[in-house]
């Protein structure tokens, strides 16, 4: 455990919400489809209609039991992505969820998602992508930032309003086939020049095998696609070993790693994304006291705290830094410090790592 310091004591609850609220935050890992707000999903069921497919009353359920357990979650996430399979509503998930992090003052933002092929509604992997996009041009509370250009803060003209980075993730579902893992990367390559800077590895962690997506990884990597790997959600220590063998830039969750793989972990410095709310929800870890974060911050191992699925777990990235500094006893200084060194991990370029540091600066004055 942390040892804890005496400042965090010093905030009422109320105050530390509040400043948390306040501080400057980077997000690593969020997945889009599990960020939908709840109303959205109550509203996109009704429209939906029973249809023996997906049933109203079932997901009222479902959202009341949502976060129990790993299993829970993933069945609820059928439930999403059979809801999010045509362009109009990819597109007001993604205005909406990006909106939703720019009041949290979130000011850099790396949103992860599965390209989906359907058919039925003429989706393609590629056409699904650009509804994200159109997603992120609709923004209007706040300046969205895609390419490094700027998307649409010109059309605004109103310097005084925030700004918010978004850097997108293609996502390779573990089920995949491997010439369709294939595709995504190919698809990432091609839409670079439109904010994508990298791949993630995630689904479900008890299906699939590495093998079948290694092909894809190790050419995101020729390509010089930045990759993220969903880690040690489940105990399978040959997979765990072979994910720290590749060596990505990221790793999410690395909850259930055994001894020999810390070690090697800590040794090869690869920054994990933490995802408190998420880890304890699903029981993958059994109480905060138990969190690896407290080794990982105690031994300075790069990390930085993240949501996962806000609407799945019913969290905010305020809310993640919220529980750390009660759980862990963290100060005002360890906090900022904190948000500021996950600036270094962004998979975004120089430019906007220098932005990004710019923004905490003029903020340090102000919050310590």
């Amino acid at each position: 455990m942390i040892a804890r310091v005496t400042e965090t004591m010093e905030f009422s609850n109320t105050e530390l919400r509040e400043w948390c609220r306040e501080l400057p935050k980077v997000e690593l890992h969020t997945h889009l489809n599990g960020s939908i707000r709840d109303s959205t999903l109550l509203e996109l069921v009704k429209n939906h209609g029973d249809n023996g497919i997906i049933v109203s009353k079932d997901v009222e359920h479902m959202i009341l039991e949502k976060g129990t357990s790993l299993r829970k979650c993933f069945d609820l996430f059928a439930v999403y992505h059979v809801l999010t399979t045509d362009h109009e509503t990819v597109k007001r998930i993604t205005k909406e969820v990006v909106e939703d992090f720019a009041a949290d003052n979130c000011i850099y933002l790396e949103l992860r998602t599965t390209p989906k092929n359907n058919e039925a509604k003429g989706m393609t992997k590629r056409s699904y992508m650009q509804a994200v996009i159109d997603g992120l041009k609709a923004v209007d509370i706040v300046d969205v930032d895609l390419w490094g250009c700027g998307l649409n803060n010109e059309e605004s003209g109103d310097t005084r309003r925030k700004k918010i980075f978004v850097r997108l993730l293609l996502s390779i579902n573990r089920s995949e086939a491997t010439s369709s893992a294939i595709d995504t990367v190919n698809l990432a390559m091609e839409m670079k020049d439109v904010g994508v800077v990298g791949i993630d590895l995630s689904g479900d962690p008890t299906v699939g095998q590495w093998e079948t997506v290694l092909p894809a990884l190790k050419l995101a990597r020729e390509l010089g696609l930045s990759v993220t790997l969903h880690c040690g959600e489940v105990r399978n220590s040959k997979e765990i070993q072979a994910m720290l063998d590749f060596n990505p830039e990221r790793l999410g969750h690395v909850c259930l790693l055994a001894d020999e793989e810390w070690d090697r972990l800590k040794s090869l410095v690869i920054p994990v994304e933490i995802c408190l709310t998420s880890n304890i929800m699903t029981q993958t870890i059994p109480s905060i006291e138990l969190h690896h974060f407290a080794d990982l911050y105690k031994s300075e191992h790069p990390m930085s705290l993240c949501t996962d699925d806000t609407g799945l777990f019913s969290t905010t990235l305020s809310n993640e830094y919220y529980k750390a500094a009660l759980s862990f006893g963290l100060g005002k200084e360890e906090m900022f410090k904190l948000a500021q060194e996950a600036v270094n991990f962004v998979f975004a370029d120089e430019s906007v790592k220098q932005h990004l540091t710019q923004k905490f600066e003029e903020a340090k004055g102000q919050m310590l």
